[in-house]
Parts: C-alpha cells; structure tokens; sequence
C-alpha cells in the first residue's frame, strides 16, 4: 500500500476517535470532570510511557525536560492543553456539543491570526476573509443567542496558543504529549488522592471516587488511549502527507461533533447557529482552497 494511502487512512482513524470521542464522555457524565480530566491525564501517561519504551525513545523525554527552555515550554503547554481538555469535557457533560464543534472549526483560523500577530507571518487576502468570517460567526451566535460562544472561544483560543507555544520545540508530537502529561501527572494525582480521601467535588459540586467501581474503572482507564491513540496517528499521517491534506481531513473531527450533537444527543439547532456555522464553512472552503493553491505552487 502507498505510503500515502496509509497516511490518509491514519489522519482518519485518528479525527474519527476525537469525533466521536463525545460519545465516551457523554457515557461517563456522571464523574465530576475535574476527576475525568486527572484519570485521562495519567493513563495516557501510562499508555504513551508504554509505546516510547516498545520505540525505544525514552531517551527523548529526558533530553527534553532537562533544558530549561524546553521545560519551560512544555509546562505552558502542559497548562493550555488541560484548559482546553477540561473545557471539551464540561461541554460534552453539559449537553454543549454543537458549541465545542464551532470551537474546533474556528482553531485553524485563530491559528492563523496567531501566526499573523506573534510570529509576523503574512496574511492573503483569502485568509483574512476568512477570520473575518469567523469574527462575523461568533458575533452573530453572540447577538442571536444572547451569550457568547464561551466554550468555542476557549477551545479554539487555548489550543490554538498551545500549537504557537510549541512552534520553537523540537521534540515530535507523541514526545511533547509526554512530557505534558508527565508536568500534569502530580497535579492529577494529588487531585485523586483528595476526591478518594476526603470527597473532594469539582466546582459543579459533583460527588467524586469513581475508580474502583466495577465498570467505571475500565471506563476511566480507557481516556487513556481514547486520548493519545488519535496523536500517535496523526503523528504518523504528518510524515506521509502534506500539511494542507491533513488540514482538510482534520474537519472530520469537528463534523462528527456537529452531527453527534444535532442528531445523537439531540441538542437544539436554530436559525443562528446554520448562519455561524455557514460563515464558518465558508471561510474555512476558501481557506482549504487557498492552503492547496499555495502548496501546489
């Protein structure tokens, strides 16, 4: 099979876990989130120390974290990547689904303007029409619903300042994960020793201590590799294809969202959310068709 094919196959595989990713949170709704955000924290610790001992890369996580610049790095990363896996939990637990797809649908365009603002990279006129049409969509849904998109802009902010904090490091994709989890691993288990010990609750007040009971442990066990199975794919798609293919294939993801939230979870689709997102779709065509325009060239 061309190298190619199996790159495309890995890219979806990989948007197909987080696309319906939702379906396994919403499953576990019922354990508080800050509680579902440690167990995935530390059981994709486990799961990524296992596969970079089998790759023999072991090696890379310590040249990593012991330079200082790269710490530094990893540990504001390490931060953004939990915002922005804290906030897509509470949106699945909180029936948000449709609102955590728009986030995902805007990061590549705040991506972006990030790009534009902090690293001086040029904007086409395309590109600009399209952030502007994003700009437009939040502040249509904003005006039609009464509130802004909350959850799209932290997701698509977060994750988008977490792509620019790694810009500068050099380890791959399943590393950095690594060292990520490894900076947030005390973090979440001094979390889980407080929700067994003393009953700790999130702030939704939630009762905690699910680990332990039965079936719940499996399910806490498996955020794990729900989480880190899609990075090592993509990891391996990013080798064999070009940036602008996995770019237009990573809109599987929040596609699956979109309709897992409108016709699984049955969440209400108004007048003003097929104006933003047809904004959105929009822009992100012409943004899709100027990347490959360009490659091409």
């Amino acid at each position: 099979m061309p190298e190619r094919i199996k790159g495309i196959f890995a890219m979806v595989s990989a948007c197909l876990i987080w696309g319906l990713a939702a379906l396994y949170y919403k499953q576990i709704a019922y354990v508080p989130p800050l509680e579902v955000l440690s167990h995935r924290t530390l059981w994709s610790l486990v799961f990524l120390f296992g596969l970079l001992a089998y790759t023999g890369r072991l090696n890379e996580i310590g040249a990593m974290l012991f330079d200082k610049r790269s710490l530094v790095i990893v540990f504001v990363a390490a931060l953004l990547i939990s915002l922005n896996w804290f906030t897509y939990i509470v949106a699945i637990q909180i029936g948000r689904v449709l609102e955590s797809s728009l986030g995902y649908y805007i990061f590549p365009l705040v991506a972006v303007l990030l790009g534009y603002i902090f690293l001086g990279e040029r904007l086409t006129r395309v590109q600009l029409f399209a952030v502007g049409m994003a700009t437009l969509a939040v502040i249509v849904l904003t005006l039609g619903l009464g509130v802004a998109p909350w959850i799209s802009l932290i997701l698509a902010v977060s994750f988008g300042f977490y792509g620019l904090s790694k810009k500068s490091l050099k380890a791959g994709p399943v590393v950095s994960v690594m060292g990520e989890v490894i900076v947030l691993a005390p973090i979440a288990l001094i979390w889980l020793w407080g929700v067994h010990q003393f009953g700790w609750t999130g702030f939704d007040g939630k009762q905690g201590g699910y680990f332990g009971n039965g079936s719940n442990t499996g399910l806490l066990i498996f955020a794990g590799p729900i989480t880190a199975a899609p990075l090592v794919l993509m990891s391996y798609a990013m080798k064999r294809l070009t940036l602008a293919s996995v770019g237009l294939v990573q809109y599987l993801n929040p596609t699956m969202q979109f309709g897992l939230g409108a016709l699984i979870f049955m969440e209400p689709v108004t007048g003003w959310h097929f104006i933003a997102f047809g904004l959105i779709w929009l822009g992100l065509a012409l943004y899709s068709y100027e990347a490959l325009r360009r490659e091409r060239s």
